[in-house]
């Protein structure tokens, strides 16, 4: 699993503390707007340049985690 501060920045400096892709000011929601409006992720990453590939590959990988640990932790 990533490590999540290498993925996602939060500090209420930067875009009012929405969590951001770090090193840039892309809040991470964009990124789930935008594959949930029906878009890829190739036309994500062109209209956001800042964000990596790999950087968000790995805040889909925390995303999937999450949500396994809150399944599991939902099913005992």
């Amino acid at each position: 699993m990533p490590n999540p501060r290498d993925v996602v920045h939060s500090d209420p400096e930067i875009m009012g503390g929405q969590p951001v892709f770090v090193g840039t000011r892309v809040p991470l929601y964009n990124l789930f707007d935008y594959l949930e409006a029906g878009d890829s992720l190739h036309e994500f990453l062109e209209a956001f340049p800042t964000v990596s590939r790999e950087q968000a590959i790995a805040a889909l990988e925390l995303a999937r985690e999450a949500v396994s640990s809150a399944a599991a932790a939902g099913s005992h």
